[in-house]
């Protein structure tokens, strides 16, 4: 009889041999080896695949950049950090009736306007600083900051001064209209001439309606800007 023949003769006589729960036994466990090799191999598969996924990040890395496409995909720029010197609490009375006089004489706009402006971007703080990156007294974002000459926004004159400026410049655009000028500084001219009106923002509607009301019986506020109507648009224009 040869090897082979006497292999499978021994195989069928044990198999033949074993009780009706030890063949289940067998298989159990057959098929939890299966499963383990099953397993074994997709893990193997995948530390593959991270293998693989490290490599494209390395090279990613190595890549070079250049300067025009890092600008152009940047996040905003994170916002400066305050003057030293400059307190975070809310500046004296004193001091803001001065900045306000000062910017108010600058740019003809009303101080009530100023003043409110002031105490709903900031409430007073010089060293303020939004989510969005707005800075200061009068919240400007850098780029605004930038075009209307202020250097440091954390400075409270310059920023007080650039605050007045820009309320100045969107009187002017939108006919003394309070409603509207309030509305594009505080969420820009691009939303309110869409909206021909008070944009559908609920940030700009509660920010627009709170100075209104502080600034309804104020007649100076009223020679400098005439129309202080709240007209509320939808983004579509109203239709």
């Amino acid at each position: 009889m040869t090897r082979a023949l006497l292999v499978i003769f021994l195989t069928v006589f044990v198999l033949h041999g074993q009780t009706p729960a030890e063949t289940a036994r067998l298989r159990i466990e057959r098929s939890v080896e299966r499963q383990r090799q099953a397993l074994k191999g997709m893990a193997e598969s995948v530390a593959i695949q991270q293998r693989s996924t490290n490599s494209q990040r390395l090279s990613i890395k190595r890549q070079p950049f250049y300067s025009a496409s890092r600008d152009f995909f940047a996040d905003p720029l994170p916002a400066l950090a305050p003057t030293p010197g400059i307190p975070c609490g809310a500046l004296p009375s004193g001091q803001i009736d001065q900045l306000v006089n000062d910017a108010a004489e600058s740019t003809s706009v009303a101080r009530e306007l100023i003043r409110s402006v002031m105490r709903q971007e900031s409430g007073f703080r010089p060293c303020a600083v939004s989510a969005k990156g707005a800075l200061g007294l009068m919240q400007l974002v850098p780029a605004t900051a930038s075009q209307l000459g202020v250097t440091d926004a954390f400075d409270p004159e310059a920023n007080v001064l650039g605050g007045a400026r820009l309320l100045r410049q969107l009187l002017d655009r939108y006919g003394g209209d309070l409603s509207l000028a309030l509305s594009a500084y505080n969420a820009g001219t691009g939303r309110v001439d869409a909206a021909t009106g008070v944009p559908m923002i609920p940030e700009t509607i509660d920010y627009v309606s709170r100075i209104l009301s502080r600034l309804a019986d104020s007649q100076s506020v009223r020679d400098n800007a005439p129309d202080i109507s709240f007209r509320l648009v939808g983004s579509d224009g109203g239709k």
